[in-house]
């Protein structure tokens, strides 16, 4: 069982590392989701257009290493 917050993090990174494709695929099938979801919402078309655009060019990524390091920063506060 882990003990120091080096270990615990090391345990998540390996986590992260195995899910990270899924969460990627999985954030792409959602895109649908978030668009029909706004387009729901009393905004005008300029809005609307622009959100559709942002979430289409967007992708998702992980930083592994990044949320390794702010993950125990985090834990320290």
């Amino acid at each position: 069982m882990p003990r120091t917050l080096e270990e615990m993090a090391s345990v998540g990174l390996e986590k992260l590392r195995r899910k990270a494709t899924a969460m990627s695929a999985s954030w792409a099938a959602a895109k649908s989701r978030m668009i029909a979801g706004y387009e729901a919402q009393p905004f005008g078309p300029t809005r609307k257009a622009n959100y559709r655009d942002a979430i289409n060019a967007a992708t998702h990524r992980t930083d592994p290493d990044k949320w390794y390091t702010n993950w125990i920063a985090k834990m320290r506060e």
